[in-house]
């Protein structure tokens, strides 16, 4: 009975910790107009799941995320006008798909959305990388991007969890106020764990 109980205070408390965390995200996007806020905010969310999934798992969670958000303000705003050139790319990619002819698409389409898979891809790596590492922009994309290269699995495992998030939401939108962007923070940052799992083994096998 009182192992019940634990579990239930337990389950209870992680899902008060996702809701608070998701809250603070949102709020913090807002903070900074969105265009300026939301991608402070999101690296803070990561970096306190990244803390979580490591064992600290009592860490004042508003002083740490405030923390993160003023340290890395700027930083985390040079990644996001990087990542707004490729979201830009891929719309023009789009675009042109669109106006031009189709015996010229049907040439170029494949080629044109493998290359919008990868820089999605890239683009969810980059986040957990970003809190993980202590890397210059530069070295961010170019290690996101060959994580995501050779590491087939866990992209799928991003994609399929993800995705489940975002029909939950699309069913359920009142979950998606309180969880639609810590679970799928956690999803991304959990199968990066196992990536960054096997890069840290490499490295002590070399």
């Amino acid at each position: 009975m009182n192992k019940t109980v634990n579990r239930a205070y337990a389950a209870t408390e992680w899902i008060a910790k996702f809701a608070y965390i998701n809250l603070l995200w949102m709020g913090f996007s807002l903070l900074g107009l969105v265009v300026l806020g939301f991608f402070p905010a999101t690296i803070s969310m990561f970096a306190i799941i990244r803390k979580w999934m490591m064992g600290d798992t009592d860490i004042p969670i508003f002083r740490s995320y405030w923390k993160t958000y003023k340290s890395e303000f700027l930083r985390s705003n040079g990644l996001g006008l990087i990542i707004a050139a490729a979201v830009g790319l891929m719309v023009l990619d789009l675009v042109f798909l669109r106006n031009a002819g189709s015996n010229f698409i049907s040439a170029i389409q494949i080629p044109l959305y493998l290359f919008m898979f990868a820089v999605v891809m890239t683009i969810l790596y980059l986040f957990p990388v970003y809190v993980h590492y202590e890397l210059k922009l530069s070295q961010l994309i170019k290690n996101s991007f060959f994580m995501m290269l050779i590491h087939p699995l866990e992209n799928l495992v991003m994609l399929a969890g993800t995705a489940a998030v975002f029909f939950i939401v699309k069913f359920i939108p009142g979950l998606g106020f309180f969880f639609g962007g810590s679970l799928s923070a956690a999803i991304i940052m959990a199968a990066c764990f196992l990536v960054f799992k096997k890069v840290d083994k490499r490295k002590q096998q070399a």
